[in-house]
């Protein structure tokens, strides 16, 4: 697998997590801010998991295909 390959995978997952975890934190704190923003944060983390799961499976194909 290219580094390339490897280097964009973590970027993937680090984007879910910190997606998360701001959601998390917002939710937990409660407030405005999660009020106008709880919801599409986490719409954009299911986004983010379903590019990183993509991004699993080419790579897991490509790695199989060699």
């Amino acid at each position: 697998m290219g580094t390339f390959a490897v280097i964009l995978m973590i970027a993937a997952m680090i984007t879910v997590l910190a997606i998360l975890f701001t959601g998390l934190i917002s939710y937990a704190r409660g407030g405005s801010f999660n009020a106008r923003h709880g919801n599409m944060l986490m719409r954009y983390r299911v986004l983010a998991q379903g590019i990183a799961l993509i991004l699993f499976v080419i790579a897991m194909a490509i790695e199989g295909a060699t």
